[in-house]
């Protein structure tokens, strides 16, 4: 059953499939990177770019929030990251006879790959929809940026309150960008700022403030290179995050032990052969020391069990630490020791023996690290899951102590740093009280709305308008149906951008598209050359300056476009100062650093040192907990884990390796052995036996809901694959059409992406 896809538009349902790898990087990693980077970039521009990527004079890689060391490697960069650069930096262009050649409804059509492939956006577009033109021939047209502005300001002054308006942030913008929209959001009067955290590491930062006081990771590189035992937790560094294994191969030569908990055996885990060692391409580091092909959603169960058996170990518990810096210690424990084997077993698909070497290397470790990502996050009970990772470290006294702590790695560059500048939907008061005195403005204090309350806020007519800063809102999140609709229901949809996606396709009755300066280009204003900042997921601030000539003359930057839109919007009655923002970045860091905590001195600081500076973190440095109870809190939730079935499967979506978020590079998925294409299912051959179903052979994706709804994705081809029993794989965007709207974490509300029941029916039945 292979598609047939648009003109031009390759297709993606009849990949090749070979045997998946047992190893990451090397000479391959490197011969795909120069491919890529010339096809877009071209030699000269490609070495031009390559070198400056990661640099202390040169920009952040737009693709991960991995951090560097102070001492860089002068390839600074891997494999997926040169393929972010090369997508930004392409001589392909997409200009207004672009748009006159393509109506909405054939961008609509067309695929995300191609979508992106076809270049760097040069001027700005509107789209009016409903007007002369026939329904599905709209087509967007060019418009100046006085006019777009206009546009803006008419829709935002007529709303009937400012809370029908939603100011959506990519972690891909720049602090000084974020902090101006958060501004310009609280000025015009609302807290509706959703951002990308709402739909990844939201579970993490609900978790890390209740149980330690802040909800970042509390560990630098250095403490990788110094921990005895390292456990990476429903993640994939080598296709998420690469450079991360380089510092484990670093951990490892030192004496580290790693334990890797995943539903499916990933290459880069398994062996790690370095590109920029000569020993690294020729023979590769071996990674792992213990695989666990945890069931998925099993992980609180497992690290349940972990605390049991380290209660029930004489000396293993640090009763200093517990006494001195703990709370809720009794409660935890009492929890903890009615952990079953019966139960964990069941629930995580282990069996004894791999547990009790689990615990042999913990009892052996004195600095214990746990890294984690979206196969913890995303889960209806992923909040007690990462509190329960927090109570296993904090059993043994593994925060706040050197070579030790919590490592959730964050995914866009600056994700985390959009966050710490105030793009939150629920603010601290603190923040607000200081934002507030700084400008002489009132912001409201009732919360906003997040990612998941934003759409169902547009599909009940309670928001109007969307703007997005960067990023693709309609890719990136769940009941792809649900979200298009209510996309299509407001008022006026705008997205400030590099490159074309999805969401240019599914718009309000009028969508502008701003183009914007990448991470790439130089920046010039009025005061001269700018640079921006970004903070790493270690909490590390540093500059990033583009060296390439932008795109376009017709392009605004990020802290352009907001400035332009604030005095548009707001008009002569604000006493902020907007024009002079625009103008000269440095007077937007000298307000950062009188508003958000560890900025003071910001433009000195990094006048002094380029490469960055550390933000404050109170559990790390000072064994200090600014929790409720001034201490860290242990928890004793209930232990839970996804109940399927018979003759249904577990799926997890995630990504390719030639995908970063929901930016499509290409079609393979090189160490899982996928070519050519990407509607594939991943299943256990047992599990496909007895469900009938070849390799090879095509089947709908079904999943099933409590209150008794159904999704279907249908066309994908079944690929045997040694995953977990029971579970299943396959890649987003294409599979969130299957996660209701509804379908979320407690507390986070973040999308259920990780544990949906489907089953897997003949496709094109009705089953």
């Amino acid at each position: 059953m292979v598609s047939k896809p648009p003109a031009g538009d390759p297709v993606q349902d009849a990949p090749q499939v070979a045997p998946p790898q047992h190893a990451a990087a090397g000479l391959p990693a490197v011969a795909h990177t120069l491919r890529i980077a010339q096809a877009q970039m071209g030699v000269a521009r490609s070495a031009r770019t390559l070198l400056k990527v990661n640099q202390k004079d040169g920009f952040d890689c737009p693709g991960c929030a991995w951090p560097e060391g102070d001492k860089r490697h002068v390839a600074e960069f891997c494999e997926n990251g040169a393929k972010a650069v090369a997508e930004e930096a392409t001589l392909r262009r997409v200009t207004p006879d672009f748009f006159a050649e393509h109506s909405v409804a054939d961008l609509a059509n067309r695929s995300g790959y191609w979508l992106g492939q076809q270049g760097r956006i040069t001027q700005p577009m509107l789209l009016e929809r409903g007007g002369t033109e026939p329904e599905g021939s709209e087509r967007y047209e060019p418009v100046s940026w006085e006019r777009a502005f206009a546009i803006i300001a008419e829709e935002l002054t007529a709303l009937s309150s400012p809370d029908e308006a939603l100011f959506y942030t990519s972690g891909r913008t720049s602090n000084e960008a974020a902090f101006l929209l958060q501004l310009f959001a609280r000025e015009f009067g609302t807290n509706n700022l959703p951002d990308c955290s709402n739909m990844c590491h939201e579970s993490s930062g609900s978790a890390l403030n209740e149980t330690i006081g802040i909800g970042k990771g509390s560990v630098s590189l250095e403490d990788l290179h110094q921990a005895d035992l390292i456990v990476v937790a429903g993640q994939n560094p080598g296709t998420n995050h690469p450079r991360m294994l380089s510092a484990l191969e670093k951990a490892k030569a030192a004496g580290a032990k790693i334990i890797s908990v995943n539903p499916l055996p990933e290459a880069g885990l398994e062996k790690f052969k370095n590109p920029q060692t000569a020993t690294g391409m020729l023979r590769g580091a071996a990674l792992n020391d213990l695989f666990l092909q945890i069931r998925i959603g099993g992980d609180q169960a497992l690290f349940r069990l972990l605390n049991k058996l380290i209660l029930e170990t004489d000396g293993a518990v640090d009763t200093e630490f517990v006494g001195t810096h703990t709370h809720g210690y009794e409660e935890f424990a009492a929890a903890a020791r009615a952990a079953d084997w019966d139960e964990t077993l069941a629930a995580t698909g282990l069996d004894r023996a791999e547990i009790e070497r689990a615990l042999e290397m913990v009892l052996a470790s004195k600095r214990t690290i746990v890294c984690w990502a979206m196969g913890l996050t995303q889960h209806k009970h992923s909040v007690p899951t990462i509190r329960e990772v927090v109570n296993f470290l904090l059993l043994r006294g593994n925060i706040g102590r050197p070579g030790a702590g919590v490592c959730p790695v964050r995914g866009h560059s600056n994700v985390q740093g959009d966050r710490t500048m105030g793009i939150f939907e629920r603010p601290a008061p603190a923040f607000l009280d200081a934002l507030d005195k700084e400008f002489g403005i009132v912001s409201p204090r009732h919360h906003g709305f997040d990612v998941v309350r934003s759409i169902q806020a547009l599909r009940d007519g309670e928001a109007k308008v969307f703007f997005a800063m960067g990023g693709n809102f309609v890719g990136a999140t769940p009941d792809t149906e649900v979200t298009e609709a209510a996309m299509r229901r407001a008022r006026l949809t705008v997205h400030v951008s590099t490159k074309l996606n999805r969401s240019h396709a599914v718009t309000g009755t009028r969508a502008l598209i701003l183009p914007t300066l990448g991470r790439t280009d130089k920046d010039v204003q009025a005061g001269g050359k700018q640079f921006v900042t970004v903070e790493d997921s270690m909490g590390l601030v540093h500059t990033s300056r583009g060296n390439l000539p932008p795109a376009s003359p017709h392009l605004l930057s990020e802290p352009a476009i907001v400035a332009r839109m604030a005095r548009a919007v707001l008009g002569p009655g604000s006493a902020t100062p907007w024009e002079e923002f625009e103008k000269d970045y440095a007077t937007i860091r000298d307000r950062i650093a009188r508003v958000v905590p560890g900025f003071e001195n910001f433009n000195a600081r990094l006048a002094a040192d380029p490469g960055g500076f550390a933000l404050p973190h109170a559990p790390r440095d000072e064994r200090r907990f600014p929790t409720a109870t001034g201490k860290a809190n242990f928890t004793a939730a209930p232990v839970e884990y996804p109940k399927v079935p018979e003759g249904r499967l577990l799926l997890q979506t995630l990504r390719s390796h030639d995908q970063y978020n929901t930016t499509i590079y290409g079609l393979d998925d090189r160490y899982r052995g996928i070519k050519g294409g990407r509607r594939v299912v991943l299943v256990h051959p047992e599990d496909a036996a007895a469900l009938g179903l070849a390799d090879g052979a095509y089947a709908d994706l079904v999943s099933e809901w409590t209150d008794g709804s159904e999704r279907r994705a249908p066309g994908f081809r079944v690929v045997h694959y040694p995953t977990a029993r029971g579970c299943a794989a396959a890649y987003y965007p294409e599979t969130n059409v299957l996660v209701p709207l509804e379908s979320t974490a407690d507390i986070s509300n973040t999308p259920a992406s990780k544990s949906v029941i489907v089953r897997l029916v003949p496709a094109g039945t009705a089953g």
